[in-house]
């Protein structure tokens, strides 16, 4: 069974929750509350990795594509415990993902669980996240809104500007260890999303200072922090698209081995291409940079 935090008020659309609720299950069928006791037991003494979903995804998507991807993350046993964080991205994902309007309800969603957090995770070993698209966003802004110090961050698909880790988020960055981002080329999400949807991508061009790429398509802008850690951009010849990074519609391919990295172009595709492998790399991939 995989732990949740979860800050929806309805299994679809809906807005943010007043408070965070524990919850546990591997699918909306069998998804129930836990005790904060019980919640507090299962962090004690343990290395917390928190992963959150992206923008268009209800409760029940939610739920399916972090329990899957739980099952496919290799962390230290057993001084490892994972949770997913649910979040209302199916009410804002219309917006436009990040760009030119920020999503008020991550960034409110981020205040809730970073509160929540330092009232409660003060036992843990060490708290490290990752997150999906939009979700970049949350917990970003729950970082932003912690006072406990955090171990690692992955960022994977990134829908947030690329300029983020040394502007609005730069004193966030600040309080990690090491920072670390999947991004691919090959996103077309997010190569239409930034700049300002394709309207105006043939319009500006790069450089000119309304232009801001997705962190998740083309990295991180200069200068880089000096917590973070390349490399971070997935082969072009591996066609990785936004929606590959957690999927709920295929069986997993057996889990990588790890340590796994990001490989340089023209590498062939991690487990022979076998159904799954996307998301088993980017399971790999988090788990050898969360050790």
């Amino acid at each position: 069974m995989t732990c949740f935090l979860d800050v929806r008020q309805l299994t679809v659309g809906g807005d943010l929750a007043t408070s965070v609720a524990a919850n546990e299950g591997t699918s909306i069928n069998d998804y129930a509350g836990i005790s904060q006791a019980d919640l507090l037991a299962f962090i004690r003494g343990r290395h917390v990795l928190i992963a959150s979903h992206g923008f268009n995804v209800d409760r029940a998507a939610g739920i399916a594509c972090l329990s899957n991807w739980e099952s496919l993350l290799q962390l230290p046993q057993p001084y490892s415990a994972f949770l997913g964080l649910l979040w209302p991205g199916d009410s804002v994902w219309a917006h436009g993902l990040d760009y030119p309007e920020e999503p008020k309800i991550a960034n409110d969603a981020g205040i809730l669980i970073g509160q929540f957090i330092d009232a409660n995770f003060a036992n843990a070993a060490s708290i490290s996240f990752a997150s999906h698209s939009l979700g970049a966003r949350v917990v970003l802004a729950t970082i932003a809104n912690m006072s406990l110090p955090v171990r690692r961050l992955t960022l994977m698909a990134g829908a947030i500007d690329d300029d983020c880790l040394n502007t609005e988020f730069q004193a966030a960055i600040a309080k990690i260890g090491s920072v670390s981002l999947l991004a691919s080329k090959e996103d077309t999400v997010l190569s239409m999303a930034f700049p300002m949807g394709n309207f105006v991508a043939g319009i500006v061009a790069e450089g000119h200072p309304w232009w801001r790429a997705a962190i998740g398509h083309t990295g991180p802008a200069q200068p880089r922090p000096a917590n973070f850690q390349a490399p971070f951009e997935i082969p072009d010849q591996w066609e990785f698209n936004h929606g590959n990074y957690l999927q709920i519609d295929q069986p997993p391919a057996p889990a990588l081995a790890i340590p796994t990295d990001v490989p340089p172009d023209g590498s062939p595709l991690p487990g022979q291409g076998a159904t799954g492998w996307h998301e088993a790399f980017s399971s790999a991939f988090v788990s050898t940079r969360f050790r």
